[in-house]
């Protein structure tokens, strides 16, 4: 993992600030600031940061606005913060496409293993690693962090990459969502397991449909990939 890898923090509290940045720093990485939403977002375009980690609740614009404006133009990591009581917008947030959530009161160690662990993603693999799955017009390779549909590249988050490569690693094979919770996240996620839920409604709306596969939902169990003989 890079040590150089730059964290756009953005909240209206200081003290979050001067928490968080301890325990980034400690970590090898460096942290920018931002205390409202159109701050976040000039700094989002100005400093290219490599993960976000974004408060919900700011002035100016708030985080879902934020989030969905880097989302139109970027997958750049998203955890977002949330207050107890907020899991319309949480729940929001991660259909929007943020990569993970943590509820306040936080523990700045865990948002730090939270960090650590986004962005371990993409660079555990080795450079010369072709993870790559095909089934007729869709590929998708874990290596690159890439999905294409007929050749032409899809916008994907990087736990959109994930979730898709696993259930396409074993095609009809039935996935429950907490399996998926513990293999792509790597974390208790304390039994909220709509987070996949939203992740998978991501991928069907950004993936046409398909005669020759699909990812069906399996009622009261999870999901599977389906590919048609």
């Amino acid at each position: 993992m890079a040590k150089s890898a730059t964290i756009l923090i953005c909240d209206d509290q200081q003290m979050i600030h001067e928490t968080l940045r301890e325990y980034i720093e400690a970590e090898g990485f460096s942290s920018i600031s931002a205390f409202d939403g159109e701050q976040a977002l000039a700094m989002f375009e100005s400093e290219k940061p490599d993960l976000i980690v974004l408060d919900l609740m700011m002035p100016k614009v708030n985080g879902i606005d934020v989030c969905r404006e880097v989302r139109r133009k970027s997958g750049t990591p998203i955890i977002i913060l949330t207050a107890r009581g907020e899991e319309l917008d949480r729940i929001l947030g991660l259909e929007l496409g943020a990569d993970d959530y943590i509820v306040k009161p936080f523990s700045p160690r865990e948002v730090a293993a939270r960090i650590k662990a986004v962005l371990r993603r993409g660079s555990s693999a080795p450079p010369d690693a072709e993870q790559t799955l095909s089934f007729a017009e869709l590929q998708i390779s874990l290596s690159r962090y890439e999905v294409r549909v007929g050749g032409e590249v899809v916008a994907c988050t990087p736990k959109e990459v994930e979730l898709l490569y696993k259930l396409c690693s074993s095609p009809g094979r039935v996935f429950s969502r907490e399996q998926l919770l513990s293999e792509i996240w790597g974390y208790d996620y304390y039994g909220d397991t709509r987070v996949v839920d939203t992740q998978i409604k991501r991928i069907r709306q950004k993936l046409p449909e398909s005669g020759s596969w699909a990812i069906r939902s399996i009622y009261g169990v999870g999901y599977k990939f389906e590919v048609s003989v």
